[in-house]
Formats: structure tokens, C-alpha cells, sequence
């Protein structure tokens, strides 16, 4: 898979808000699917389906541990994410300074 499609698979699973929230559960460490869906109000399949966009997009994997398969978290696709947002900082970083200029300058003539 070459990384415009990484990309595109990255964002399209971290678009939805159960999936980032069983990330974020993945981040403290290794759980299970059951694990993973004991905070939601959902079916235990609507999880699994969750879990496997998450991990076509590599964001986790899955091992093996007796009859158990916990999930893992893969930081690379996130990396990546990281890396390709990144470019765009110096265009954030000057608009943001712009704006607070002008928030500045609207501070100062509103103490005259």
C-alpha cells in the first residue's frame, strides 16, 4: 500500500468517533474486543466491524494469546498522519500570528 492510500484509509477510520475513542482506549495498552466495547451502547459485531476499518487502515493489529486476540495499537499510520499535517504548520503558525496582531492592535485602541 503506498502511503496516499495509507493516508487515505488513516483519515477515513479516524473519521468516526467510536474509532478514534477505541484508539484512544488502545494507547493505555493491549485490550480485547470485549474490553474495547464494554463503554459503548452498541452490538458487540457493530464494535468488530469498528475494529476491522481500524485495523485495514494498520492503525491496530491484532495478536494472539491463547483463545484471546487482543488488539494493539500501530502508531505508524499516525505518524504519518503527524508527518503529512505537519507541512502545513508553517501556514497555521503565520495565520495565527496574523490574528493575534490584529486582536493586539483591537486591544490597544479599545484602551484609548
Amino acid at each position: 500500500m503506498d502511503t496516499v492510500d495509507q493516508l487515505d484509509m488513516a483519515f477515513a477510520a479516524l473519521a468516526n468517533r467510536t474509532r478514534r475513542a477505541i484508539l484512544a482506549h488502545l494507547a493505555q495498552g493491549e485490550a480485547t474486543v470485549n474490553e474495547l466495547a464494554a463503554p459503548f451502547d452498541m452490538s458487540l459485531p457493530a464494535i468488530s466491524k469498528h475494529i476491522r476499518v481500524l485495523e485495514d487502515a494498520g492503525l491496530i493489529t491484532r495478536g494472539r494469546n491463547a483463545q484471546f486476540r487482543p488488539c494493539t495499537l500501530n502508531v505508524a499510520p499516525l505518524e504519518a498522519v503527524a508527518h503529512w499535517s505537519d507541512q502545513y504548520r508553517p501556514i497555521w503558525d503565520a495565520r495565527f500570528g496574523a490574528m493575534d496582531r490584529i486582536l493586539q492592535t483591537m486591544k490597544g485602541e479599545g484602551d484609548e
